[in-house]
């Protein structure tokens, strides 16, 4: 359908919801439902929100953990009207993006790690797969938990996790309506109900048809969930989620430097790089489902068992631009092949793999308790967890099937592959059962002592494309974590932690000597401190100092045929300040606000360029900041504006080639009012004001680099209607 039409059709739908006369927002209407969006004042007034269940350090107010936490609510993240991972990162400066293309599932970084898609995100605080098209409907906040985490997640990427914490039933029933500047249509539903006095349901649905900036990338998604809360008796409860989702959009390639040393000129954005006719949608279908029964033994102790299955299916199909081994400039090998040519020509091939299965479950018992020894008091957490990760792919289709350039108007069309995906095999099955105990120790009314552990066993077997076992890994590891906080005054604490994690080793690239092999798992280290201010009902304030170490991994240069091979040597070392700001700076002005300087190098590497020199995709200086002023002659009327700034961007292991750095500028204004007794929220929000170029991601994927220009501005128009 004609984008012009698309976007009058749902414009005058949406207009329809407007009243001829609209009333002055009624203070007891918001009383009635939450969807009231008055988000960023309500987040400010939570300071002492409780910490996620995937925190490694247990219970406590966000001023009482010793970690760097960042909480993004529900309303904070409709008002900026947040569809993907990738849009949520822009608003912590802790976070960016590591390989996140448009149409595909997006993964991030958390302080310059890449996160782990198999235990690096969940949801109420178990493992989902996170090669998934993450949806944020049916979730109440997103808890960011930055750094190592091994207490809570056993074997992960020491960057962090991120957990969405889903909606619980509520008396609420909305629909909202959404459409942007390319003519997309967005319409979702949220409808909660107590049905009696101890049985509650929350129904969540979104029905996306999204109109991309890049041309032939269209896409669609449908999207459901439910949720029940059952009290049972007195003393249980038991909290059940599931939701479903299918997703189809064309994936957009990455550009890459030209020869390896330059980055692209002229670019165009709206473009995709090596579209054919004939390539297919990625298809994502996932399912999602968490059950946690809580049992208060007494007010002083509790048990939680808890159960997660996440399934992710993707249907990869891509006319894949990657390289220029066929092309004539490099053909004479003077020009590394796993980059596009000097003068822009690149390599199309064409990529499928459908059925690509990643199925995670997770099962975790816990008992947590008080009590004191003396003068001492305890907060004791003990349990046991068990995870499964596996993954079942069919032998895939890569073949080369034309060549052309990035300056192409009209990309030329080339005859697809013959051939067909093999049957599908088990590729990984992975085991992670631990024990683990914390405990916080409180002494007087100023200091804690924060001081526990997981002992961790992991059992993994790797299966080649035609399931033929290629490797059996078995290790077990103790991974300590230690804190102590001191309460300077009723508003300020301050705190040092030690923490230790584990993470497995990278495969390596297909272009180097031993291309495939997976390396050895790795320990890493963590030290951190740092300062939290929580005056109530007003501003949070943050900053946090902190060290992380383990082994680099890299393609060293040598002698072997391909050139290189993929090793673990040298330290990897990250280096950081972190500070936060969040809350009401006035009764009407609300600010979030995050600033992140992070040295990210290797050493001792034995190879001299990579020695010293700030690590690929990892901007030494981050900022994100978003305001929200509420007019004092306007009831109801919020303006809103929003600022993101990244220092230049290593785009080469030796530096040499940087993208440059960038300020994008956002705004935005909220108007609330009633509709006879139905409140009714507008929200207009437009990103990129300036149309800034940048290149968001540098990201690497299986060895190989890749360059993602930020979206042109874009301009997002919602209503939501209580009914």
């Amino acid at each position: 359908m004609n984008r012009c039409y698309r976007l009058s059709l749902l414009t005058a739908a949406l207009c329809a919801a407007l009243p001829l006369h609209a009333s002055e927002a009624d203070p007891g209407t918001g009383d009635r439902s939450p969807t009231d969006l008055a988000g960023v004042r309500v987040q400010a007034r939570k300071p002492a929100a409780a910490i996620p269940p995937s925190s490694s350090f247990g219970s406590g107010d966000w001023k009482s953990t010793p970690a760097s936490v960042n909480v993004l609510d529900s309303a904070f993240l409709d008002r900026l009207q947040v569809r993907t991972l990738s849009e949520l990162a822009r608003y912590d400066a802790s976070l960016g993006d590591s390989y996140a293309p448009v149409g595909y599932y997006q993964n991030i970084a958390i302080r310059g790690f890449a996160l782990d898609p198999a235990t690096g995100y969940r949801f109420n605080g178990l493992s989902i797969a996170g090669e998934q098209r993450l949806a944020l409907e049916n979730v109440q906040q997103v808890e960011i938990l930055k750094g190592e985490a091994g207490l809570a997640a056993g074997v992960m990427a020491p960057g962090g996790i991120i957990n969405y914490v889903g909606k619980r039933p509520a008396e609420v029933t909305t629909v909202t309506l959404g459409t942007d500047s390319e003519g997309s249509r967005y319409a979702a539903v949220d409808v909660g109900r107590w049905l009696t006095p101890r049985f509650g349901v929350r129904f969540n649905a979104a029905w996306d048809d999204s109109a991309s900036y890049i041309d032939h990338a269209d896409g669609r998604r449908n999207f459901y969930s439910l949720a029940a809360d059952w009290l049972i008796g007195e003393h249980g409860k038991l909290e059940v989620d599931a939701n479903y989702q299918t997703s189809a959009q064309r994936s957009a390639s990455g550009y890459q430097l030209l020869g390896g040393s330059a980055l692209p000129r002229g670019v165009d954005r709206s473009r995709m790089l090596g579209h054919q006719p004939w390539q297919q949608p990625v298809g994502i279908d996932s399912t999602n489902a968490t059950a946690l029964h809580t049992y208060d033994f007494s007010p002083d102790w509790q048990s939680r068992v808890s159960l997660g299955h996440s399934r992710s299916v993707i249907d990869d199909n891509v006319a894949f631009a990657y390289g220029c081994y066929y092309a004539a400039e490099c053909a004479d090998g003077s020009v590394p092949g796993n980059y596009f040519a000097p003068n822009g020509d690149y390599d199309i091939y064409d990529y499928r793999s459908p059925d690509d299965t990643r199925r995670n479950d997770e099962l975790r018992a816990e008992l947590r308790g008080r009590f004191a020894t003396g003068a001492v008091t305890h907060q004791l957490s003990v349990g046991l967890s068990a995870f499964h990760r596996t993954v079942d792919k069919r032998q895939n289709v890569n073949e080369y099937v034309g060549t052309a350039n990035i300056g192409d108007a009209q990309v030329p069309v080339f005859d697809p592959s013959p051939l067909q995906p093999g049957p599908s095999a088990r590729r990984l099955d992975s085991w992670q059962r631990a024990l683990f105990a914390l405990d916080r120790m409180q002494f007087g009314d100023d200091w804690q002592w924060l001081a526990g552990g997981r002992y961790v066993r992991l059992d993994e077997r790797a299966y080649d494309k035609r399931g033929t076992p290629e490797r059996h890994s078995r290790m077990s590891r103790f991974l300590p974590q230690t804190a102590l906080v001191w309460s300077a005054t009723g508003q300020l604490n301050v705190y040092a932690s030690y923490v230790e994690g584990l993470s497995l080793g990278q495969e390596a690239p297909f272009w180097t000597s031993n291309g495939s092999t997976f390396l050895p798992a790795m320990r890493s280290r963590q030290l951190e401190v740092g300062v939290k201010y929580a005056a109530a009902d007003a501003l949070t304030l943050g900053a946090a100092l902190f060290r992380t170490t383990q082994p680099f991994q890299y393609a060293k240069p040598d002698d072997s045929d391909a050139g290189y091979t993929f090793v673990q040597e040298g330290k990897q070392t990250h280096t950081g300040l972190e500070l936060t700001a969040n809350g009401q700076l006035t009764e009407r002005l609300a600010l979030t606000a995050s600033t992140s300087v992070l040295q990210a190098r290797a050493r001792d590497a034995g190879t001299a360029f990579y020695d010293g020199q700030q690590l690929v995709n990892v901007p030494k200086v981050r900022a994100a900041a978003h305001v929200d002023y509420a007019l004092p002659f306007a009831p109801g009327l919020d303006v809103s504006g929003g600022w993101r700034y990244a220092s230049s961007n290593a785009a080469t292991v030796d530096g040499s080639v940087k993208a440059p750095s960038y300020s994008v500028f956002d705004a935005g204004v909220r108007f609330q009012h009633a509709l006879r007794t139905h409140p009714v929220t507008w929200t207009l929000s437009v990103d990129n004001v300036f149309d800034r170029f940048y290149w968001r991601d540098t990201g690497s994927s299986y060895g190989d680099y890749y360059l993602f220009a930020g979206a042109p501005r874009q301009a997002r128009l919602s209503v939501t209607v209580g009914l």
